[in-house]
């Protein structure tokens, strides 16, 4: 079993942040470890309040878990300022995957910048950090609309402002450091209908067709399509499969919703376990 690894935000209701992504990772058949880069005081309706991690505990974690625990490729969400950036981004340049099919492409960054309630979870400092220096060391960014168009400078309005605004993103990272190719899949959940656009560091384009599905449980779904994406990755898919894969398996989440309170529904991120275990 290969290992996988989040970095990311601590949710309480485990809608998303890296309880959410240790089920999909599980839900994978991934052995999955985190460092917590934030606490945070939400539910599945709202975010209260959060509480940035020492940068100092998470280069430790990453350091421990590093060293017994090297894992086949990483995700990276919420980060909360530009402190627990600049350490993360050490850990990268060093870091060395074991026994992982996906090679360089095995970092794979999901760019949260606001939670769906509309509160900012990176201070301005944080994304320009993110920008100056996390975009040329990971494999695969996976952000939506507003967080590619944050990223790249450049507005994102329309379905056909994806492919432009993806390649210019692409074109900066590379020009920040020569040779490097970032893999971008942009979501497109806000668009009718919501396709996604997947650019490969080779410079191919690929529409994913989307569907919208009807249910109030959107909460978390950027963290299970990241976290998804990389698992598939992790296991040998190529970036096109794996993106497929990925939002298959988001939509099959959704569709089979959990009751998770008095505002709003749950995705199921273990819906394929749930399904193997009634199968028995």
């Amino acid at each position: 079993m290969q290992t996988a690894l989040t970095i990311a935000g601590f949710d309480p209701s485990s809608g998303a942040g890296v309880t959410a992504d240790l089920m999909v990772f599980a839900a994978h058949g991934l052995q999955g470890t985190a460092c917590i880069t934030a606490l945070t005081v939400q539910s599945p309706g709202s975010v209260w309040s959060t509480h940035p991690t020492s940068p100092d505990v998470v280069r430790d974690t990453l350091a421990c878990l590093d060293a017994d625990m090297c894992p086949a490729g990483m995700k990276i969400g919420m980060l909360a300022n530009g402190y627990n950036i600049s350490v993360i981004c050490d850990y990268i340049e060093q870091y060395n995957p074991q026994h992982s099919k996906c090679g360089p492409r095995s970092v794979v960054l999901d760019p949260v910048l606001r939670s769906t309630s509309r509160r900012e979870l990176l201070d301005p400092a944080g994304v320009e950090t993110m920008r100056e220096r996390m975009l040329p060391l990971v494999g695969w960014i996976t952000p939506n609309l507003e967080e590619l168009a944050v990223l790249a400078g450049e507005p994102v309005i329309c379905r056909d402002d994806l492919p432009r605004v993806s390649r210019a993103l692409q074109t900066q990272v590379a020009e920040r450091k020569a040779g490097k190719r970032l893999g971008i899949l942009a979501t497109g959940g806000h668009l009718d209908p919501p396709d996604d656009f997947l650019l490969t560091p080779e410079g191919e384009g690929f529409w994913l067709p989307g569907e919208r599905i009807d249910t109030p449980a959107t909460h978390g779904t950027g963290c299970a399509l990241s976290s998804a994406f990389l698992s598939r990755l992790i296991l040998g898919d190529p970036p096109y499969e794996a993106a497929l894969a990925a939002k298959r398996y988001v939509a099959g989440a959704l569709r089979s919703t959990l009751d998770g309170g008095r505002i709003r529904l749950h995705m199921n991120y273990l819906w394929r376990v749930i399904d193997v275990v009634n199968a028995q």
